[in-house]
This record gives C-alpha cells, structure tokens and sequence, in this order.
C-alpha cells in the first residue's frame, strides 16, 4: 500500500499523513508549496506539488500510489467560487484520476450535515452543498470508498470515544481531528467501511469499541 494524499498541509489532512507514517504506510503529498509543505510534514513523505483544479497534472502527481485520501476544503473567502471549485471541482478532479490510475481505495473526509440545505454552513457559499455533490460523484464513479462526516473539528485530541453512525443520523457534535485522521486510515484496512457513508464525533460517556466493531455497525 502507498498512499496519495490531497489537502496533506491542512490541519486534519496533517494529521492523516503522520497516521499513515505511524503505520508505516508510504505517503505521497499533493502541496502547492514544497518550502511550505516541507516544514510541516515529516521528512519521509514524498513531496509532489500541483493543484487538485490542475486535473491535467493529477494523473501523473498518483504515481504509483494504490490508495487515496482527500482532505481538501475551502478556506472562509469572500471568493464564492471557492466551496464549489474545491470541495466539488476538485474532489471530481481527484476520481477521474483515481479511476484512470486503478486507485484500490478513495477516503473523503466530508462533513457532518452535509445533506443539509438549510444549514447555517451554507451559508459559507453553499459549502455543504458542494461537499454533498462531490459526494455522490465518488458514490456513482465506481471506486471503492469511504466517505467520513465528521462532526466539528478540535485541533486538541482528548480521551472521547468515537461514536460512528450511517448518513443522516448525527446532526451535532465534535471531534478531534487526530480522530478523524485514526478513522480515515482505519478505513483502509477495515474490510466494512467499504462503500459507506460513516458519520463521526466522539463523546466521553459512549462505549468502548474497535475500528472493526464502529465500521460494521454502519449499513
């Protein structure tokens, strides 16, 4: 297994490299700044620089990586366009590359409500909406996946357990991004996360439970 991953400099896509790299899992970065991108990454992970809205230069940037995680999001802007251009553009520029490279194994981190039309995030350029469409194109592209909702994202991790439930089930609550990153990589090797929808937070009083135990609890 080697991983690709998009968004590898953002605070959970970060996260999710030195996951991979604690699992002894090889990592090929997708940056737009390799100075940048070196001075928060681990120095074991392999640098290739380009744009997920670049989707000429996606196919190449895989290399001979087998799986792919993407952590990518628009950043608050007055520029409307960036929810679409990234969460929905982008991402579908990452599955056609996927597809055309025989990617095994394509993680999104999404988000929790993000079939919600009426939320107060959409207000933000309509980003869940954008979220939601990228979605469904992984959904219908033929690829193996697993799409994570997480709830709202701590930078801080902390000792709650993780309470993983189907889409459309959990409409509020948080997590640590450390945990977000865990159940990504998790997601690699748990043979039930195939193909789901997981939505994610974690609360002091659930209980206890494995990787394999919170992915098969999911339809």
């Amino acid at each position: 297994m080697k991983a690709f991953v998009a968004g590898a400099t953002g605070e959970t896509g970060r996260r999710i490299v030195e996951e991979l790299i604690a699992r002894s899992i090889p990592v090929r970065a997708l940056v737009r700044d390799i100075q940048k991108a070196r001075s928060i990454l681990p120095a074991e992970v392999e640098l290739v620089q380009g744009d997920v809205l670049d989707r000429q230069s996606l196919t190449a940037a895989l290399g001979d990586c087998t799986v792919l995680l993407c952590a990518t999001g628009a950043k608050p802007s007055f520029d409307p366009t960036g929810p679409y251009k990234v969460d929905y553009e982008g991402t579908k520029n990452l599955v056609d590359a996927a597809k055309a490279k025989g990617i095994e194994h394509f993680v999104l981190v999404s988000s929790l409500a993000a079939s919600q039309f009426f939320h107060p995030l959409n207000l933000f350029w309509l980003i869940l909406v954008w979220k939601k469409q990228a979605e469904e194109y992984i959904q219908k592209s033929g690829l193996t996946y697993t799409i994570v909702r997480p709830g709202g994202l701590k930078n801080e991790d902390n000792s709650n357990h993780i309470v993983m439930q189907s889409a459309d089930t959990l409409f509020e609550g948080s997590i640590p991004r450390q945990k977000v990153a865990q159940v990504c990589v998790e997601a690699l090797f748990e043979p039930t996360a195939r193909n789901k929808i997981v939505e994610i937070v974690a609360k002091p009083d659930a209980a206890v439970k494995s990787f394999g135990e919170l992915f098969a609890s999911v339809a």
